[in-house]
């Protein structure tokens, strides 16, 4: 199955064509889709844990993309050492992890990774939020997970 994992472009997780996995179990394939959001999902209990919370039909893809290319600064990457640089099996297993996905959903560690990606001066803003406890915690989780 191919993955690919964006940052900048606010995109986590990509699959091919084929089957998914279920977004709300992370466990089995799906074999549906929600109507409104289109999330895939395996089984009843799935889908009604996903209704749980309202859902909302996706914008079309020009909108999305405006609004990204908008929101975006042009950053040039400098990277000194080559083992600096994620290996896409680390990558992946970081795509996987459950516990960081969780972590995810809060809405206050999405605004500072925002914050984070989208600021001028990015190692400035990173050096503020690693004065966050929630925030470290999410960063150790993403440790341990490339170095176990």
């Amino acid at each position: 199955m191919d993955r690919s994992v964006k940052v900048s472009g606010i995109l986590l997780f990509s699959f091919a064509m084929g089957p998914r996995q279920c977004q709300v179990c992370i466990e089995a394939l799906s074999k549906y889709k929600c109507p409104s959001c289109y999330l895939p999902y395996c089984s009843l209990v799935c889908y009604k844990k996903h209704k749980e919370l309202p859902c909302v039909k996706p914008q079309p893809l020009e909108v999305i993309t405006t609004a990204v290319s908008e929101s975006l600064v042009e950053k040039t990457l400098v990277v000194d050492e080559r083992s600096e640089v994620l290996q896409k099996f680390q990558l992946e297993a970081i795509a996987s992890s459950r516990e960081i996905r969780d972590s995810l959903n809060d809405k206050a560690l999405q605004d500072l990774i925002c914050r984070i990606d989208s600021s001028p001066n990015a190692k400035d803003e990173l050096d503020k939020a690693m004065a966050e406890e929630a925030f470290r915690l999410f960063t150790d989780k993403i440790l341990s997970t490339i170095n176990s």
